[in-house]
């Protein structure tokens, strides 16, 4: 693994551990982060402000008045030595999410069926058979970018973007697959509905309900399901961490209300 150390401004600079989007750099990534936490928990990195981890990389905030760059990489010396370990993998939280396909939240089922040369079920099979990976959290608060998946489903980005994606819109493109939190623009290739909210304000510790490095496998619901899912968690009747798993479990068990 080849680190590379870039400034960024005069407030930061960013740790970056490859240039790919991998398991393994990710891993390094999230070892470096929880190192940086662990040590500032414990008043250890004076005048750091926070962390902004990527697919690839680690940026680090700090504020110039009372610490500089060479100080601050001289105390994560170590902590970069133990990222680029194989051990320093971290446990991962397994999630298995609700997700209604086809119909008019997966308006592009059938196009990429077509696409591919199979039907709209093997389509959702490929989907729902890989447990995927959360590389990192962007584009909108609580938006995991996730991969990988099924090589028949790494697709391009549609060449029109929509103005409008719903919010919970279970979507594919470029290899990865991400679940919309918030209705926005959007360019990747609907095949369904996640009911289950992704970002709450309220819960002020973690606010995001996935997290880099948590893995997440999706289960098959009806649109009935679905709605009933959706009206639960918005009346408060089911907490959404209900659908994490962290041992295999009998994800239909986990899925139903």
């Amino acid at each position: 693994m080849s680190v590379r150390l870039l400034d960024a401004g005069d407030a930061a600079f960013t740790v970056e551990f490859g240039n790919r989007i991998d398991v393994t750099l990710l891993a390094a990534v999230q070892a470096l982060d929880q190192a940086i936490a662990r040590a500032h928990r414990a008043g250890e990195l004076p005048g750091l402000i926070e962390t902004m981890p990527t697919f690839r990389s680690l940026t680090v905030f700090y504020d110039p008045l009372i610490t500089g760059r060479q100080a601050l990489l001289s105390m994560l010396k170590p902590m970069l030595a133990d990222a680029e370990d194989p051990s320093a993998l971290v446990q991962s939280r397994r999630w298995r999410l609700p997700v209604c396909y086809g119909g008019e939240s997966g308006m592009d089922l059938d196009t990429i069926a077509q696409t591919i040369g199979a039907t709209p079920d093997e389509v959702i099979a490929l989907h729902t058979g890989t447990e995927v990976c959360v590389y990192m959290l962007g584009f909108l608060p609580g938006f995991p970018f996730m991969g990988d998946v099924h090589e028949r489903l790494k697709l391009p980005r549609r060449t029109e973007p929509r103005v409008r994606v719903p919010a919970g819109s279970v979507a594919i493109a470029g290899g990865l697959t991400a679940i919309y939190p918030w209705e926005s623009p959007g360019g990747w290739h609907l095949l369904g509905r996640c009911p289950v909210p992704l970002f709450d304000a309220k819960r002020a510790e973690a606010p995001s309900l996935l997290a880099a490095g948590d893995r997440v496998r999706f289960v098959p619901v009806s649109q009935a399901e679905c709605q009933d899912i959706e009206a639960a968690c918005q009346s408060g009747e089911i907490d959404p961490t209900r659908w994490l798993a962290n041992e295999p479990t009998d994800a239909d068990a986990r899925v139903g209300v």
